[in-house]
Order: structure tokens, then C-alpha cells, then sequence
């Protein structure tokens, strides 16, 4: 994808490509911001979603075409969302715990196997399952969470990809102030600033008007003191380490440096954020109190075992470890170059966010489109115990739910129409015994497409598999974006 700029941006990824479009229509918008929802929401299952919200709004044309009013359909389609969310939980989820740790490996897998990094999805699997488990949290309510955002990604230009690592701690893609300044520093006290550390300058407004020349050098070295004093009082209350989002005027790097401080200056707004929340830090903006006089406590300052700097190939990196407040990791990603790096962290995010979601809710389903045909089924024959003009849209709705393995075996050059039908073949199989109560726990329940060999397998044991939220996620955002559009 090229802009209007001429910044290039090369991916597969949903969500990314329907952002980076040009989009007028309102329906057509609506279904961007659908794959935006998803992608916050969920992370992964970007392109699934809108293909579904699609197929679903194709359908209700072909039923609005044959006389069927947008109520009955929209009636419909919200009775057989109910009832695929039914089975869906009931039939076709499995417990992490029934599967063993491996399942966590898989889920990281699956979630690569269309990326970039597919070629390396066993490194970059145990990396991202390491990431997500070091920082397991419990939350105010007493539930264990996986803060998704505790795991930040970090890219540095050069060497393979194969070359990048976990490192336990927060990693700032910045390198220090100025160069006498100590490369680590044990038992950190760090104070985040949000204004300038450079000399301070009057207002654009104001004006001063000197009637001595000589004067003209003790009001410059009054605008440093400042700043120095500033510093004083952040030293006096005990920080050792000074983070600031603006910059560091040269003269104060040199005091700094002979007071033993590690500085570091243009730090982005989101690190300084997530590095508040790891080390009890709060984000100073100013240090004026309600009397005019400038202060700064020591409950303001961030807690860590450790602030040091590494390098990485050409490039300095500040590593923040041993956080009081709450547990952090950072992936660094290495590449060939930005375009490579850019897609990594998108493919890294949706393996992330698909872990975490996994963690936290430990059910998973079938992926290889194994969910989407046994609802298709199941949702068929529901459509037939119907005796109102429902059971047409319900069974629109199953129909829809195949344009996932039906694109899934396009897009690897099989005869859709073949697998698709074999699949359905199984699932049906399947849900007849279970309704005869003589093999309710088939197996074949969980058969979805194989697009290596050609073939319906049953994925569970394969290990391709999907969180159970992305999968009702996916059902629900599409369905509720149809509905939308339907409606009007």
C-alpha cells in the first residue's frame, strides 16, 4: 500500500489495509470500523469478521429481493446469532486444561501461520507464550488477568529475525542523555517528567526590555538556573533516574552527569504511560503547587531493581527491570528492515492478544473453518423446526457462515466447493449421532479443512486452534454490523 505522501506499507493483515483505505460510503465505513473493533476487541480475526458481515449483507439482499421484509430478517438473523452462540459454548468449545500446555503453543501457531513469521512460528510461539504467562496479574476483583499492553514490542533495525528475543523488563528504544551519564543504575528511583529540562523561555507574548547590555547574560543564566533547580528538587526527593518527553539542555546533561543521574530525553507519551503504571511512577507536568512555589515529593518518584543500558547491533536501548508496581516484558524484534519490523509487531499483536484471550478465558475452538461449518449445519436443520418467515433468514445465516472455509480453501488453491461439501458431510454425520445420544462426544465435531493435504481432518488434535471470545466476537460484531445496515 502506497498513501498520498508515498509512505509504503507492506502487509496482510485485515485490519491494517481497510485503515489505510480511502473510504467514502458509509456502509463500506461501517465495516472498517467493524474490523478496527475487532482488532481492539480481540486482535486477530480482522478479516474474518468483515468477509462475514458481508456475506451476511449479501444474503439479506437475496431475501429482501424475494418480498422478505428487513424485520423478519433482522429477526432472524439475531435468532440463529443466539442459538450458533449456544452451540458454540455447549458443542464445539474444549477446556485449555483438557489439552495440556501445549495448547497455549498452538494457539500462538495458528494465529502466525498466515504472518510473516510463519517460516519461524515455533521461536516466535514460545516467545509470545512466555511474554503473555510472565506477566499474569490479579486484578481488584480478585480475577486473574493477562494485561495484553504489559508486553510491549520493541524494533531494532538488523540481523534475521530469528535473532529476536524476550526480555523480562521494559525496553525504551532510546539511549542515554549524554554519554558520561552511568550505564546502570541499581535501586532506581524514577521521575517522569512531562516539561522541558531545557533553559526556560519566556511566553511569545511577553517582552523584556533591559536598559544594561551586561544584564543581558544574567537574565540567560537566571532561565538555566531554573531548569537546574528543577533538577536539584527532583535529586533532593531522591530520583536517580529522570525520564522527560521533552528535552535536556546541554549544560544541565553535564551537571546531571556529575551527579551520577542516567537521563534520557524524547521519551513517547505511551512509554512514559506504561512506565508509570510498572514502577508506581506518577507523570509530572508541572512541579508549581497552589502557592506558586515549585515542588517535588518523593511519592511521585517510580520504583525498579534495575535501570541500564544494552546495546543492540547499532542501537542503544534502556531496559527498565524488577518494576514495583506490576510485572512487564518487552519482545525485540529484529529485521532487515522497517517494512519487515512494521509487519513482525503487527503479527506478534494478534499471537499476543489470541494467548492472552485464551488465558483468560480457557476454552478454545476448532480453527481450519471447523466452527463456521459445524454452526452452518446445526443452523440448517434449527432453520426446518421453524414455521415462520424466520426460518429464511436463519438459513440465509447458515449459508453465510461458509464463506470462511470456502475462502480458506480458495485462498489455498483447493476446489472450494469440494472440500466445503466433504466438511458438511461430516458435520452433519456428527450432529445426527449426537442427537441420538450414541456418540454425542464425536470427535468429527471438531473436522475442519486440512489445506496442506487437501482434506477435512480433525484440528483439535492437529493443534490448529482459536480462542473461544475471538470466535463469538467475530459472530457477534459481524452480525450487529449487518443488522445496522440492514435496519436502514
Amino acid at each position: 500500500l502506497v498513501d498520498d505522501v508515498g509512505d509504503v506499507c507492506v502487509t496482510n493483515d485485515g485490519a491494517t489495509i481497510l485503515k489505510s483505505l480511502d473510504v467514502e460510503h458509509p456502509a463500506a465505513r461501517l465495516l472498517v470500523d467493524l474490523a478496527q473493533l475487532q482488532d481492539k476487541e480481540v486482535g486477530d480475526g480482522t478479516t474474518s469478521v468483515v468477509i462475514l458481515a458481508a456475506e451476511l449483507l449479501k444474503r439479506a439482499q437475496d431475501l429482501i429481493v424475494q418480498g422478505i421484509h428487513a424485520t423478519s430478517i433482522i429477526a432472524g438473523y439475531k435468532l440463529a446469532l443466539r442459538e450458533a452462540l449456544r452451540y458454540l459454548k455447549d458443542s464445539l468449545s474444549v477446556s485449555v486444561n483438557a489439552l495440556g500446555k501445549e495448547v497455549l503453543l498452538n494457539i500462538a501457531r495458528t494465529s502466525m501461520s498466515s504472518k510473516i513469521l510463519s517460516a519461524d512460528a515455533e521461536l516466535f510461539a514460545k516467545i509470545v507464550v512466555d511474554a503473555i504467562q510472565s506477566v499474569k496479574t490479579v486484578n481488584d476483583l480478585g480475577d486473574v488477568v493477562y494485561p495484553r499492553k504489559a508486553v510491549s514490542i520493541l524494533l531494532q533495525h538488523g540481523k534475521s529475525s530469528r535473532e529476536s528475543m524476550l526480555l523480562q523488563g521494559f525496553a525504551l528504544g532510546l539511549s542515554r542523555a549524554a554519554q558520561g551519564m552511568p550505564t546502570s543504575v541499581q535501586n532506581a528511583k524514577i521521575a517522569l517528567i512531562d516539561f522541558d529540562l531545557r533553559a526556560v523561555k519566556m511566553k511569545l507574548s511577553m517582552n523584556i526590555t533591559i536598559t544594561d547590555p551586561t544584564k543581558a547574560e544574567a537574565i540567560r543564566q537566571r532561565e538555566l538556573d531554573i531548569t537546574k533547580e528543577r533538577i536539584k528538587k527532583m535529586i533532593a526527593a531522591g530520583a536517580n533516574v529522570i525520564l522527560t518527553s521533552w528535552g535536556i539542555e546541554d549544560s544541565m546533561m553535564k551537571y546531571m552527569v556529575d551527579e551520577g543521574i542516567l537521563g534520557v530525553r524524547r521519551v513517547k507519551k505511551e512509554d512514559m504511560r506504561r512506565i508509570a503504571k510498572a514502577t508506581g511512577a506518577q507523570i509530572v507536568h508541572t512541579m508549581s503547587d497552589l502557592e506558586g512555589e515549585e515542588v517535588f515529593e518523593s511519592k511521585w518518584l517510580g520504583q525498579a531493581d534495575r535501570v541500564y543500558e544494552e546495546r543492540f547491533g547499532e542501537d542503544d536501548v534502556i531496559i527498565i527491570s524488577g518494576t514495583s508496581n506490576s510485572v512487564c516484558a518487552t519482545i525485540v524484534c529484529r529485521g532487515a528492515n522497517y517494512f519487515v519490523l512494521e509487519e513482525m509487531e503487527r503479527a506478534l499483536n494478534d499471537a499476543l492478544w489470541a494467548v492472552a484471550r485464551t488465558l483468560e478465558a480457557s476454552l478454545v475452538v476448532a480453527g481450519g473453518g471447523a466452527v463456521e461449518a459445524a454452526l452452518s449445519v446445526y443452523l440448517e436443520n434449527f432453520a426446518f423446526t421453524l414455521g415462520s418467515r424466520e426460518q429464511l433468514a436463519v438459513a440465509a445465516f447458515a449459508e453465510a457462515l461458509l464463506v470462511i472455509p470456502k475462502t480458506l480453501a480458495l485462498n489455498a488453491a483447493m476446489d472450494a466447493t469440494e472440500l466445503v461439501s466433504r466438511l458438511r458431510v461430516i458435520h452433519n454425520e456428527a450432529q445426527r449421532e449426537g442427537a441420538k445420544g450414541g456418540n454425542a462426544g464425536s470427535a468429527s465435531r471438531f473436522c475442519g479443512l486440512d489445506l496442506v493435504e487437501g482434506k477435512a481432518r480433525n484440528n483439535v488434535e492437529a493443534g490448529v486452534l482459536e480462542p473461544q471470545p475471538s470466535k463469538v466476537k467475530s459472530l457477534q460484531f459481524a452480525t450487529e454490523a449487518a443488522i445496522t445496515i440492514i435496519r436502514i
